[in-house]
């Protein structure tokens, strides 16, 4: 039987490993953690268990939700309650126009209503609707590309806190063609970028069908974070923690020899497809080592990350002056406060209300954005409070949290800078020229759930290629 391995435990990984499951071959998956998930955890606040990692996958991609029916789970999706979010800035709470794209706004009426920008901002962003078309040649920044079209105000108040909350970057730095792929096709066919946007909402049906709109989000009700343990069950794969790759060479013509663990007891294993499912910093570091490599490894270590925390709280909900609104909100990166997003959870989600949770709200705070990484050198205890201080100049909060937890992403978010698609397309295709040599991961098309399956898949569809071509040649 031939092997695979599979480096890295995350959620790429595990279902790249699930996928393989029936292409004849066993299957490792290396973690160098204690656990597998990755960013999709659970653990314990205030007597609960809840996410402490990504809480909600995009439903309306079908990779997620579709995996979860296949692993028999589809009687525990729920979908969210409230999904508005709204801005807390200078200090306000203000409504995101309804009609948006990433922050990029597409109804001028909504915009002004809004209040969210000064009067000279809001003239600023008119001027989209006379401008001439604004020329790219290539890939731009988002802030370069929305910034002609609307002014500095739109994008430092709409656009930065909504990529910020997604992607903790920059819009200076952030890929107008990799973060806003829709919207920048879209914007090739107009000279108004509004006008792009609103060709991208929803268009009224001739005859609305019955029932409620599909769900933009869903979760399962244990935590999404509940889903690594069972895709790892259900791929039959052979699953190991602590067991970091600390070299990767080739061995022979077509296969492969990984080692790993600590130098002084190092153990080897034989592969004859290897997937890496880890973040592009360490690829870079295990590519590197191969004849031929330098210009992938050197691709991967340009992919920069972003580091942040999130900050579980639990109050009782009697601690609130006013009940919460909505799902939560964001907060512009300009208004230097140190939380940059906040989620009310138990509004969310409210499946989380259920039974003797009744009485507490968990709400989540975020924060560590791109080069702001100084906030996150508080130890735990502290960071816990600084977070429970901005929630209570926001919502008015009383009293401190009946319980906190503080979950860490260090390195955990790849930023999409400028050439992004560029530096991918000439990663897959060294990897390619490999043949059994695949990656995925959220360090390439895409940062949440779905898009981590659906990279996992075109890994694993590579490597199985591979595999069965060897097989009917008779190697």
């Amino acid at each position: 039987m031939t092997h695979v391995v599979v480096v890295g435990g995350g959620i790429a990984g595990l279902a790249a490993a699930y996928f393989l499951r029936d292409s004849a071959a066993s299957v490792t998956v290396l973690e160098g953690s204690p656990g597998i998930g990755g960013k999709l955890a659970v653990a314990e606040v205030a007597g609960h268990q809840v996410d402490v990692g990504a809480e909600a996958l995009l439903a309306r991609r079908p990779e997620a939700t579709g995996l979860i029916t296949e692993l028999g789970l589809a009687d525990q999706l729920v979908h969210p309650g409230a999904t508005t979010a709204r801005l807390w800035t200078r200090g306000e709470f203000r409504s995101l126009p309804r009609r948006q794209f990433m922050g990029v706004p597409g109804d001028f009426a909504e915009l002004e209503d809004s209040a969210i920008l000064s009067p000279a901002g809001l003239a600023r962003a008119l001027d989209d609707s006379v401008l001439p078309p604004t020329r790219r040649e290539g890939d731009v920044s988002v802030a370069s590309y929305v910034g002609a079209r609307f002014g500095s105000e739109v994008v430092d108040r709409l656009v930065e806190p909504l990529l910020g909350g997604v992607y903790a970057g920059r819009a200076d730095q952030l890929s107008y063609e990799a973060t806003l792929p829709a919207l920048a096709q879209a914007s090739r066919k107009h000279a108004s970028l509004a006008r792009s946007v609103t060709d991208l909402m929803p268009k009224p049906a001739v005859q609305a069908a019955p029932g409620p709109p599909a769900p933009v989000f869903a979760t399962l009700t244990g935590g999404a974070g509940t889903l690594p343990a069972a895709l790892a069950a259900a791929s039959g794969a052979q699953v190991r923690t602590k067991a970091a790759v600390r070299e990767l060479a080739r061995a022979g013509a077509r296969g492969w020899l990984l080692t790993v663990g600590p130098a002084i007891t190092p153990v080897h294993l034989e592969a004859d497809a290897v997937i890496l499912a880890l973040p592009a910093r360490p690829a870079s570091r295990l590519v590197a080592q191969l004849p031929g490599a330098a210009g992938a490894a050197a691709d991967l270590a340009a992919i920069e990350y972003a580091s942040m925390a999130i900050v579980t709280l639990a109050y009782q909900a009697s601690a609130f002056p006013e009940p919460l609104a909505g799902s939560g909100y964001l907060v512009p990166a300009v208004d230097g406060r140190p939380v940059k997003a906040v989620t009310f959870s138990t509004v969310k989600w409210p499946h989380l209300l259920a039974g003797r949770n009744r009485e507490l709200h968990f709400i989540r705070c975020s924060l560590g954005r791109i080069g702001e990484e100084t906030v996150l050198q508080r130890d735990d205890a502290d960071l816990a409070r600084l977070a429970a201080t901005d929630l209570a100049a926001a919502t008015g909060v009383k009293g401190v949290p009946a319980d906190s937890r503080v979950t860490r992403w260090g390195g955990g978010l790849p930023q999409y800078t400028v050439g992004h698609l560029d530096r991918v397309s000439r990663i897959r295709g060294w990897a390619a020229g490999t043949g059994s040599l695949a990656v995925c991961g959220a360090a390439y098309d895409g940062i949440g759930v779905p898009a981590c399956i659906a990279s996992a898949r075109l890994a694993a569809d590579q490597v199985a290629g591979f595999l069965e071509a060897r097989r009917d040649s008779g190697e």
